[in-house]
């Protein structure tokens, strides 16, 4: 199996970083013949604006860009797709969103036509949500922000194209927890990541 670790932060040394990392560590560990890739939005440059070839693209009438055709095809020869990102304003950032954005195309990732029915073209892929926030994990269920977050991004984006969402977490208190814990929480989610995916791959065999 193949999974494709996708990361949004501007700083190489960053918690978000070195979770990616540790979730990656967390997969081979649990099982080495399964592979992986990080790709790095900020240091590879994605530009993430929707422009208006991205809305030609999305009314189908063209082809995506070379740069959108490229992560579709990194998405297409994965097994699962795992998104480690910090939360900004209770959501992702904006260059995450961005990528979602011009990525998940109309035509790729579902069909889509004015008086049609919707057609979602991604059952085969397994999601992994994983956000590292500042805040306190009461603040989140207080004000109800983790919910809004599974609603907008869990539900609204994979569910539209019919990708499962086989885990989501919050790792919490990331201005002052102990970063080791959550290094440790991100180790594990990795390794988690592989058994889930391989039961749901059965599954569906």
């Amino acid at each position: 199996m193949h999974t494709l670790i996708v990361v949004a932060h501007p700083e190489l040394e960053s918690l978000t970083q070195a979770v990616a990392s540790h979730i990656a560590k967390g997969i081979t560990c649990a099982q080495p013949q399964h592979t992986f890739e990080i790709a790095d939005l900020a240091q590879e440059g994605f530009d993430p604006r929707f422009t208006a070839a991205d809305l030609t693209v999305h009314r189908t009438q063209a082809s995506p860009a070379a740069d959108v055709q490229s992560e579709q095809t990194r998405i297409d020869r994965a097994d699962a797709l795992v998104l480690v990102y910090p939360v900004y304003w209770w959501s992702m950032p904006a260059l995450m969103k961005g990528w979602i954005d011009r990525v998940f195309s109309n035509g790729w990732a579902f069909d889509f036509s004015p008086g049609g029915a919707l057609i979602k073209k991604l059952a085969y892929l397994n999601v992994h949500l994983v956000g590292i926030g500042g805040a306190d994990p009461g603040t989140f269920e207080r004000h109800g922000y983790a919910a809004a977050m599974k609603t907008q991004i869990d539900h609204g984006i994979f569910n539209y194209c019919g990708a499962k969402v086989l885990s989501s977490h919050l790792l919490l208190d990331s201005e002052t927890a102990d970063s080791t814990k959550i290094l440790q929480a991100a180790q594990q989610i990795g390794h988690e990541m592989v058994a889930v995916d391989t039961h749901r791959q059965v599954e569906h065999a």
